[in-house]
């Protein structure tokens, strides 16, 4: 009897997804939103709440974890990562101090204490690589001269969760100062390690997964996955961070192969993920902390595009390029999610998780319109200013002459 409601209920939840999905790309919009309300409505508290599926939608919700890391991994190779950290750096650091304090103080303000400002912290820096690629697909920006810039602060983002997520889920667990400093340091040993095995001998490992049978390669790379996540687990670091180097260190027509075979994967048990979330979250525990939340959207929604507007003034972009690149980086989504959803697990906040569904609710909806009508509506600031200008210059030029 319990196999059959588990299966009912996880059916359900699955068919309610791909509607909620085919909704959403109706009207080009990001399903992420409405999987959290999925999550909402099937949770504690909601409309129809659901038991006998939960520890199983909670394994799902771990895969899709580790398969958003690998595939984010996957994106880029050892290479291109090091060039990245060469080049732009100066755009990750300025990222990363306009948007992670705001979270950090806004915790702090709240009284949630040092350990929520951290994880606040992480939640209001991260972009959504996911949101972002498809809103620059939709507008036919993929080629566009800010593009580049674009995609290289998200990549020091990526870069920046190998090391950010080991010091939180250390925070979060509770370690002391001296268990925390060696997860630290084995999560950016390891991280290096495999960036140097890539770099060197990136080819070799590709070729030692590689098979021409999709269905072989599928296992040996998801086998091979969720075997370092449980490894990196295990020592303390991060299952997700482990996922991740898997992703770097595979590369050339594998990298390609496995991407197009985990794609499906990845997104059946992201959309998991979230709904996972959600059911971990009272919906009745969302209006008290609205208006912070849509406070602190707002502030890092200017801020996010400030740092897109100095990453690519600083790469020699035209204004309107600035402005673009300023209000594509504004989404937040998956990653957020993923950073709240360690202190919830842990107990910090009650309130942290309600605060961060409403907040990536908010810029996950804001995010395509500020990529969107950032540029024109500077454009036409910027137009009206100076046709004040030059209707005033006549004026004061009369004004001198009759003096």
């Amino acid at each position: 009897m319990h196999s059959a409601v588990l299966l009912i209920e996880f059916g359900s939840i699955l068919l309610a997804l791909g509607l909620l999905g085919r909704f959403a790309g109706r009207f080009r919009l990001s399903p992420i939103p409405l999987y959290l309300l999925a999550g909402l409505a099937f949770g504690e508290g909601g409309l129809l709440p659901l038991g006998a599926s939960e520890e199983f939608v909670a394994t799902g919700a771990e895969i899709g974890v580790i398969l958003l890391l690998l595939m984010l991994g996957l994106e880029y190779s050892a290479g291109d990562l090091v060039t990245n950290l060469k080049s732009h750096y100066p755009a990750g650091l300025v990222d990363g101090a306009l948007n992670a304090l705001p979270g950090a103080a806004a915790a702090l303000l709240l009284g949630w204490g040092p350990v929520a400002a951290v994880v606040l912290a992480g939640v209001t820096w991260i972009s959504s690589s996911g949101v972002i690629a498809k809103v620059l697909g939709d507008l036919g920006r993929v080629g566009n001269r800010e593009t580049p810039v674009i995609l290289s602060v998200l990549v020091l983002e990526d870069l920046a969760m190998a090391v950010y997520l080991p010091i939180v889920t250390a925070l979060v667990a509770g370690a002391g100062l001296m268990a925390g400093s060696l997860t630290l340091a084995i999560a950016l040993g390891a991280a290096g390690l495999v960036l140097f095995v890539a770099v060197r001998y990136g080819r070799l490992i590709s070729r030692f997964v590689s098979s021409d049978d999709p269905e072989k390669l599928l296992l040996v790379v998801l086998g091979l996955t969720i075997l370092v996540a449980g490894v990196a687990q295990q020592l303390q670091v991060s299952a997700a961070v482990g996922a991740f180097l898997v992703g770097i260190a595979l590369s050339g027509e594998v990298a390609e192969g496995a991407h197009t075979l985990l794609s499906p994967l990845r997104d059946l048990f992201a959309a998991v993920f979230f709904v996972f979330f959600g059911l971990h979250t009272d919906p009745a525990s969302i209006p008290p902390v609205l208006l912070p939340a849509l406070a602190l959207a707002l502030v890092t929604a200017a801020t996010k595009i400030a740092t897109g507007y100095w990453a690519a003034r600083r790469a020699g972009i035209s204004v309107k390029g600035r402005w673009r690149a300023g209000g594509a980086l504004v989404a937040r989504g998956e990653f957020s999610i993923v950073i709240a959803g360690l202190a919830v697990t842990a107990g910090i906040e009650p309130s942290l998780g309600p605060l961060a569904t409403a907040y990536v609710l908010i810029l996950v909806v804001i995010g395509p319109l500020t990529a969107r009508y950032t540029e024109p509506l500077a454009r036409s600031f910027t137009d009206r200013a100076a046709a004040r200008r030059r209707t005033a210059e006549p004026v004061e030029a009369e004004v001198s002459v009759g003096d």
